[in-house]
């Protein structure tokens, strides 16, 4: 769904978009969280080109989550161990279902029908 964005800045533009990359660079933020989903979202786009609010989402539940850890008084490198046993994980399983993306597409079709 595009989303209209308004400059409240010189020109006072307006930009029609869905994309979640451009309307996260519009945004002029205070917050050190913010600010980190915000270049998170713009890393995302320029190594990937896709997938910018996926990652944004991602990254704001483990805040959430991280910041009611904090509430129950675990401390902050606790919690990033955590989040580092769980990333290391993660790997291991996305390296078990990984495909080789060398192989020929007709091959692969291949293998997931018969």
């Amino acid at each position: 769904m595009d989303k209209i964005l308004q400059s409240t800045g010189r020109g006072h533009s307006v930009t029609v978009t869905n994309d979640g990359a451009a309307i996260l660079k519009s945004l002029h933020v205070d917050n050190p969280a913010a600010k980190v989903l915000i270049e998170i979202s713009k890393t995302q786009d320029d190594e990937v080109g896709d997938g910018t609010t996926s990652v944004v989402v991602l990254a704001g539940e483990l805040l959430r989550e991280a910041e009611k850890l904090v509430a129950m008084k675990i401390h902050p490198m606790t919690i990033i161990s955590g989040f580092v046993k769980g990333r290391e994980k993660m790997q291991v399983a996305l390296i078990g279902v990984a495909s080789d993306a060398t192989l020929d597409v007709r091959l692969v079709l291949l293998r997931v029908f018969f």
